[in-house]
């Protein structure tokens, strides 16, 4: 599929590979990022993946479009070298009523009880396809089918912060309490995004996050260790 080169405005020079979301694309998106960031060419300021294209951002005074288009052109065909630095995450989720408002009803909708829900969302390993939305909002894919649903027909005012959530092939973690039109399923103790940390979103596009069910008690738990920070989320680096 033929490389598509875009303006961003005065600073922006977006690069897409494609028009839906897809893991091939993704895998491009993301060896290009990591291409040119161990690459960069003159002038490029910051790098943002998305689901199928990747967003340069340069400054016009030390670079042009055209010379970041040659620049990034010679560096195509670099990105099949394998992509490092991901990780995977096993991220602790409390399925239980309290925390899923819409496990039921999500049950009902797919045909499956509420235990075979969270068995397939939990038995899945997911990509991070790109962050967005709000600081640290992980968009992840992909569902297993039999959990596709569009978004809710009534979005709510509020979403609690650490809401594990599904729509479409995706689900998603709200970092902070929002408005949301996703199913909510079950929520995180963990934090999403801490402005504190070195890295402040925890997860980053590329990494693989792998869900893994506790109770009532455990979330508790785990979230008195969040906010003393004496809590560390499990994570390994992944060969891809």
């Amino acid at each position: 599929m033929k490389v598509r080169y875009l303006s961003g405005g005065d600073r922006a020079l977006i690069v897409e590979f494609g028009d839906g979301v897809d893991r091939a694309l993704s895998e491009r998106v993301l060896r290009l990022d990591a291409v040119i960031r161990s690459n960069p060419p003159v002038g490029i300021a910051e790098t943002v993946p998305t689901f199928r294209s990747l967003t340069v951002y340069y400054d016009p005074l030390l670079t042009s479009r055209r010379e970041l288009e040659r620049a990034i052109g010679a560096l195509l065909g670099l990105e099949e070298r394998p992509r490092t630095g991901a990780r995977l995450w096993r991220v602790p989720v409390c399925y239980e009523a309290e925390f899923a408002p819409d496990l039921a009803e999500v049950a009902g909708l797919t045909g499956l009880s509420a235990g075979e829900v969270v068995d397939l969302h939990s038995g899945t390993r997911f990509h991070v396809y790109m962050l967005g939305f709000l600081p640290g909002f992980p968009y992840m894919g992909d569902l297993p089918a039999q959990l596709a649903l569009p978004r809710r027909a009534d979005p709510r005012l509020r979403v609690p912060a650490g809401s594990i959530s599904i729509a479409t092939s995706l689900t998603a973690i709200y970092p902070y309490e929002s408005p949301g039109g996703w199913h909510l399923i079950g929520a995180t103790p963990i934090r999403m995004f801490d402005a504190e940390r070195p890295k402040p979103a925890l997860f980053a596009p590329g990494d693989a996050v792998q869900f893994h069910p506790i109770d009532a008690a455990a979330f508790a738990s785990i979230r008195r260790a969040v906010e003393d920070r004496s809590y560390e989320v499990e994570s390994t680096s992944v060969a891809l």
